[in-house]
């Protein structure tokens, strides 16, 4: 075959090499990779029809092994490219290869007997039987690479596998010689024009001229016809087209490399506006409120807006609540069934190391969202099992010493599409805007709190002040007529009576006096059993007042413990207060007793203030705010809710459990000193 057919194919493919090498260089992929490899084997199979001076590469007589090594490079060239758009892997031990090796080692053993051992002819007899079973073999592996759900139907990759192994085994009995390794080289060709359009899925003009390209490649074997063997015109033009095919595919391919990085592009664009978007929607929630139990109330809201702007259809915010546990805030995008049965879950989580940093896996490299597993808090038969709903995408709010919320994101709108970093960025910052203004709201809260209070120490140190200087001259007019011999025995008692009433009003204003002094914000040391003493001597009357028998039994020895004085006695007053509101509720006939117990337990010391009233209709959730306590619908407000709040900041916790036969009492743990 005269050499000006070859040399521009050639000189044209050699040219176009470091394109592909430069392609794989900046992308650092297989495919590039294996298109530099396919044409740099093809290249050398082109060297085999170029002569040289003395050399002539055609002459496989001459250069038998030359031939068979051209051979072989035609085989690993055509393999690799359809790797390239179809690059499955079996694993043999450690190892992962791919298919195409696996597929072209018989090949390229086929080549070397045929030309380095045979020089170019069949042999005849049994040696001759070596030829089909390597092709046979070959088939085999083309067999489980059609299987391996490459690009293509696996029915159609089967079956192109059996119908070209076929026609290739006739040819092999047939006409001998390397025409089933030519037809082996068109075949793949074939397949692999199908397969850029499986592959990249448009219509293009470098999926076209790919496709074109590999097409006239494959036509090859027509040379093989009766009709063209006789037509010495079309059989230069089939070789022309044949040649001219290889370079057509090389520029097409270097078009879809180009094709895909503007796709890259308009995506990455696409989704920078897409994200710009969405932060924008989420600029929009206003978060700002006076309280917690406000702020609380727009979580539905808040999971509303993250549905409608993101990819995610399902979205749920748990938030730490004053009880010490995690709870369901709000949710948006989810069935009934689904969003009781995380409420349930959520309520099993420990706040302890819950979503820690560094504690999972990130959904996305660099991103905060984490992988999060269900399955440690699901219960044998849990609804979420059946719905198949035991991982999800958790994106934290992070306080000042642990996990105090987070967004659990489900149902993936885009499924086939791998979540980017982008896509849980506005999530993330969402999730950063709502820690930081529940926590200014928590500050706030506490400041409003602390100069109300501030308020009423003051007014009750003015009392205090105004009171002890008549009180003074009673107790002493009172004193100086108890020393008076002349009186009546009647007076005597009289007198008797102001001045056990008058020292006992002394003692109620020192209590008071000692509760209105301002308290640092630092944890010191209290004496709890001076704190009861003094509410059981502030309250007795109202106690009296109220026909309640209160109790108070304080262990001996009991420790001091760390806190806020003025902080643990609120809380102290409201579970009090919460205790006789709980009895003047309940039947007249019923006993009406309100207990206080101050006890140490393990570095600890347990406050339990019980009565005889109705008990929790939901003790688990007897300190989440406006949650109804009682079966009428009764609800605690705000008072449960802040003195868990205040347990929680002194180092303490605050639960609630329901008593028998009757009754209910709230525990309050603190550390001892």
């Amino acid at each position: 075959m005269p050499d000006t057919y070859h040399l521009p194919a050639l000189i044209l493919t050699v040219l176009l090499l470091p394109a592909f090498f430069h392609l794989y260089w900046r992308s650092r992929d297989l495919r590039p990779l294996l298109w530099f490899l396919g044409f740099l084997f093809a290249a050398f199979r082109l060297l085999q029809n170029y002569t040289l001076g003395w050399w002539d590469g055609s002459d496989a007589l001459a250069h038998p092994w030359f031939a068979a090594a051209g051979q072989a490079a035609a085989q690993i060239s055509a393999a690799l490219l359809l790797a390239s758009f179809s690059p499955r892997k079996f694993r043999l031990g450690r190892m992962r290869i791919l298919y195409a090796i696996a597929f072209a080692i018989p090949l390229v053993i086929y080549a070397i007997l045929l030309f380095g051992v045979y020089g170019g002819g069949l042999p005849v007899g049994l040696p001759f039987l070596i030829f089909p079973v390597l092709g046979a073999l070959s088939l085999f592996v083309g067999c489980f690479w059609g299987y391996s759900r490459a690009n293509m139907p696996t029915w159609l990759g089967l079956g192109l596998c059996i119908v070209l192994g076929g026609a290739g085994l006739w040819i092999c009995v047939t006409l001998g010689r390397d025409w089933p390794l030519v037809f082996v080289e068109c075949a793949l060709h074939a397949t692999t024009a199908m397969l850029v359009f499986y592959a990249f899925r448009r219509f293009s003009l470098g999926t076209l001229l790919t496709g074109l390209g590999f097409v006239a490649w494959s036509l090859g074997i027509a040379q093989a016809l009766p009709v063209v063997v006789a037509n010495p015109g079309l059989h230069v033009n089939l070789v022309r087209i044949d040649l001219m095919g290889s370079v057509v595919a090389a520029l097409g391919l270097i078009l879809l490399a180009l094709e895909d990085e503007l796709e890259i592009k308009r995506d990455a664009e696409e989704r920078e506006h897409r994200a710009r978007k969405e932060l924008e929607a989420y600029t929009f929630l206003t978060l700002s409120r006076r309280r917690v139990e406000e702020f609380d109330q727009q979580a539905t809201q808040i999971c509303e807006s993250v549905v409608t702007n993101s990819r995610f259809s399902g979205v749920t915010l748990i938030l730490l609540h004053g009880s010490g546990s995690f709870r369901v805030a709000g949710s948006a995008g989810l069935d009934e069934a689904t969003a009781n049965a995380l409420e349930a879950l959520v309520a099993r989580i420990p706040v302890a190391g819950f979503l820690a940093p560094g504690s999972g896996t990130p959904a996305v490299q660099h991103s905060q969202t984490l992988v999060l597993d269900l399955e440690p808090w699901l219960l044998p038969g849990d609804d979420l099992i059946r719905l198949g709903l035991t991982t999800v995408l958790a994106t934290p709010l992070y306080g000042r010493s642990a996990t105090e919320g987070v967004l659990f994101l489900t149902g993936d709108r885009e499924p086939d599409v791998p979540i980017r970093a982008d896509d849980l960025f506005p999530v993330e910052m969402l999730a950063a805007r709502i820690q930081s203004a529940r926590s200014q709201t928590i500050m706030l809260e506490k400041l409003i709190d602390a100069e109300k209070f501030a308020g009423l120490g003051q007014m009750a140190n003015n009392v205090t002040r105004q009171l002890n200087n008549p009180l003074t001259v009673i107790l002493g007019y009172a004193s100086l007529l108890e020393e008076t011999e002349e009186l009546h025995p009647q007076a005597q008692r009289a007198v008797e009576a102001i001045l056990t009433e008058a020292r006992h009003m002394r003692s109620t204003l020192e209590s008071l006096s000692r509760m209105s002094r301002s308290q640092s914000e630092h944890l010191a040391a209290i004496s709890i059993t001076e704190l009861l003493t003094d509410m059981e001597q502030l309250h007795r009357s109202e106690f009296v007042h109220r026909s309640i028998d209160f109790r108070l039994q304080i262990a001996p020895s009991l420790p001091r413990v760390l806190g806020n004085p003025q902080q643990v006695r609120q809380a102290l007053l409201y579970c009090l207060h919460y205790a006789m509101d709980a009895v003047e509720k309940q039947d007249a006939a019923g006993e009406k007793t309100v207990r206080m117990e101050a006890i140490a337990e393990e570095g600890r010391v347990k406050i339990v203030i019980s009565h005889t009233g109705q008990g929790f209709l939901h003790p688990a959730r007897a300190f989440d705010p406006f949650i109804p306590t009682q079966a009428e619908g009764e609800t605690s407000g705000l008072g449960l809710n802040l003195c868990a709040t205040i347990l929680r900041d002194n180092n303490g916790r605050a639960s609630a459990v329901n008593c028998e036969p009757r009754g209910a009492a709230i525990i309050l743990e603190l550390q001892a000193a």
